[in-house]
C-alpha cells in the first residue's frame, strides 16, 4: 500500500478537512537505511529505547544518526516498561535547551513516551519500530499511566515512521500476536462508532471508517502466514497498523480504532499494575476482549424484545435508577488509588443520569442491523485459533470475577459511549452473564 498516499491534507464528504500531519512513512525491507537521510538536517539528537529494543537496532541507528547524537537513554527493567510518571520524568531529564529532535526504538511504550514528551517540549519526534504490534504509531494520542489510571494524551504524530521488515519479521511472536489482535479488535470498535453515533448522534465520518475497515479487511484473514513471519504478511500488518493510526489522526482522536474492547484492555492492564497481577500485552487483551464485547451485542439481539417491554417486561424496560453510593463502593473496590479519578470522571460526565430508552425503543431496528454486523463470537474465535490465541488462556488468567468486573466497571474509564454502555441499560447487573 502506498502509505505516502494517505499523508497531508484531504477536504472529505463528511464536511471536515482531514489532516495527518507526517512527513515520511518507510515500510519494507531495508527501510532502516532512511535515517541518515530523515535526519540530516538535526544536529542535538535524543535516543530512546529499552533494554530489548536498543538489542535490536539501537547500534544500526546510532551509526545513521553519526555525531548528531545528543543523549542516549535505554531503560532497563523487568518485564514491561509502564509509561508512568518516573518513566515520563526519566526521558524529560534527557531534554536540553539544545535538544532538536527525539528519536524512538521501539513500539507501545517508547514511542507514547517519546511522543509526550516531544509534544510537550515543542520538538518533532521519529519512531524506529521494533515489533507490528499496536496502531498508535501514526496517532496524536499519548496513552500513560498516570495516579495509576490509563490517561490518554493529546500529543502529535511522528515526523517519520521507520518499519524495516527485516526487524520487524524477527519479532517475539507475542508482538506479531498483539498486532494482529489489535487489528481484529477493529471489529468492535468501529461498531462501537457506529452504535454511539445512532443513540448519542455522535459525529462519525463514513471516509475514515472506511480506511481503517479497509485496514482490518487486508489483515484479517493473515493469521496463520503471521504465525510462520511471513514477510508479506508482516508489511501488511504494520501498513495496517499505521493506516489505522492515520485514521486516528484524520478524526483527531482514537474513535476509529478504540471503543468497548479497549476499555476492557485497560481494565486489564491498569489493575494489573495496581495490584501486581499478571496482564496479556495490550493487543492480545484486545483480541480476547472483542470477543467478549461481540457476545454482549448478541446478547443484546437475543434478549431484548420491546414489545414484551411495552408489556412490562423489566428486562427489556430501560435503564433502571442508578445507586451512586452502591457503585462507589464498587469502583474504590475494584480500583483502589485509582477509584478517585474514575468517580470524578463520572459525577462530571453525569451519563448515569442519562436514559436512552426512548431513542433505543425507537431506532431499536437501525440499532439492530449494527449490531449484526461484526463477525459472531464464534467466528472471532476462528480468527485468534489462527495465531494460537485461545479463549481458555485468557480465562484461566484473569478468572471469572476480573472478567466480569471488567465487564460492568471498564466503561467508567473512559468518556466514550460504546456497547458497554447499552448492555448495562438494558441487561443490567441481574442479568446472567454473556
Amino acid at each position: 500500500m502506498n502509505m505516502q498516499s494517505l499523508l497531508g491534507s484531504r477536504t472529505c464528504r463528511c464536511g471536515k478537512v482531514h489532516t495527518c500531519d507526517i512527513k515520511a512513512v518507510f515500510i519494507g525491507p531495508g527501510a532502516l537505511d532512511n535515517i541518515k537521510e530523515t535526519t540530516r538536517n538535526y544536529r542535538h539528537i535524543l535516543l530512546a529505547a529499552d533494554q530489548n529494543t536498543y538489542k535490536v537496532c539501537g547500534e544500526a541507528v546510532k551509526e545513521q544518526i553519526g555525531g548528531a547524537l545528543e543523549h542516549l537513554l535505554v531503560y532497563e527493567c523487568e518485564g514491561y516498561l509502564v509509561p508512568d510518571e518516573q518513566t515520563l520524568e526519566a526521558l524529560e531529564q534527557q531534554v536540553t535547551g539544545e535538544t532538536d529532535l527525539v528519536i524512538g526504538i521501539g513500539s507501545g511504550v517508547i514511542q507514547d513516551l517519546c511522543k509526550y514528551v516531544s509534544f510537550q517540549a515543542g520538538l518533532p519526534y521519529h519512531i524506529v519500530a521494533t515489533a507490528p504490534s499496536m496502531d498508535g504509531y501514526a496517532s496524536e494520542g499519548a496513552a500513560l499511566i498516570i495516579g495509576g489510571m490509563k490517561v490518554n494524551y493529546h500529543a502529535h504524530v511522528p515526523e517519520v515512521i521507520i518499519g524495516d521488515t527485516d526487524i520487524l519479521c524477527d519479532a517475539p511472536l507475542e508482538m506479531l500476536k498483539a498486532g494482529y489482535g489489535d487489528i481484529l479488535g477493529k471489529y468492535s470498535c468501529l461498531n462501537d462508532w457506529k452504535l454511539s453515533h445512532a443513540v448519542t448522534g455522535e459525529y462519525f465520518c463514513p471516509e475514515i471508517y472506511g480506511l481503517a475497515y479497509e485496514m482490518l479487511q487486508q489483515t484479517k484473514d493473515l493469521g496463520r502466514l503471521l504465525m510462520n513471519r511471513d514477510k508479506k504478511a508482516v508489511q501488511t500488518l504494520m501498513e495496517a497498523l499505521v493506516g489505522v493510526g492515520i485514521a486516528m489522526a484524520y478524526a483527531g482522536n482514537s474513535r476509529p480504532a478504540s471503543g468497548s474492547e479497549h476499555h476492557l484492555s485497560h481494565f486489564f492492564e491498569v489493575v494489573g499494575i495496581m495490584n501486581g497481577e499478571p496482564y496479556f500485552a495490550h493487543g492480545i487483551d484486545v483480541a480476547f476482549s472483542t470477543i467478549y464485547t461481540q457476545r454482549m451485542r448478541e446478547r443484546l439481539l437475543i434478549d431484548i424484545n420491546w414489545e414484551e417491554a411495552e408489556a412490562g417486561d423489566q428486562a427489556a424496560a430501560g435503564r433502571r435508577s442508578f445507586d451512586w453510593e452502591k457503585w462507589e463502593n464498587s469502583i474504590r473496590s475494584i480500583y483502589s488509588k485509582a477509584a478517585e479519578g474514575v468517580i470524578a470522571l463520572q459525577h462530571r460526565l453525569d451519563w448515569y443520569s442519562v436514559d436512552y430508552t426512548d431513542i433505543y425503543r425507537a431506532e431499536w431496528d437501525r440499532i439492530g442491523e449494527i449490531l449484526r454486523e461484526p463477525p459472531s463470537s464464534l467466528e472471532l474465535e476462528e480468527y485468534l485459533a489462527s495465531v494460537d490465541l485461545e479463549l481458555e488462556q485468557f480465562e484461566k488468567l484473569y478468572g471469572e470475577k476480573k472478567i466480569t468486573d471488567a465487564l460492568w466497571f471498564a466503561k467508567d474509564l473512559k468518556d466514550r459511549y460504546s456497547v458497554l454502555w447499552m448492555y448495562s441499560d438494558l441487561i443490567g447487573m441481574d442479568g446472567n452473564g454473556v
